[in-house]
């Protein structure tokens, strides 16, 4: 997993979970959190700064996944 697909998921899955709570709660109130996590977002892909990617690329989380390719042989 890289921090570009486990940012996108972990997006996704705030935004489905509020939309859950706030039908099945009948509560408004959890949209809010999806208006976050959509300013967020909307904030990241101007300035190229989100600080998940930060805190995930401070814990060793890789920025592209391993090479497929197979070492030369000598």
């Amino acid at each position: 997993m890289t921090v570009n697909r486990i940012v996108h998921i972990f997006a996704g899955a705030i935004i489905l979970a509020s939309l859950a709570l706030a039908h099945f709660l009948h509560n408004l109130g959890w949209l809010w959190v999806t208006v976050f996590v959509g300013a967020n977002l909307f904030q990241s892909g101007l300035t190229d700064w989100c600080l998940l990617a930060s805190i995930l690329r401070k814990l060793g989380v890789p920025d592209q996944p391993p090479s497929c390719a197979l070492p030369e042989a000598r």
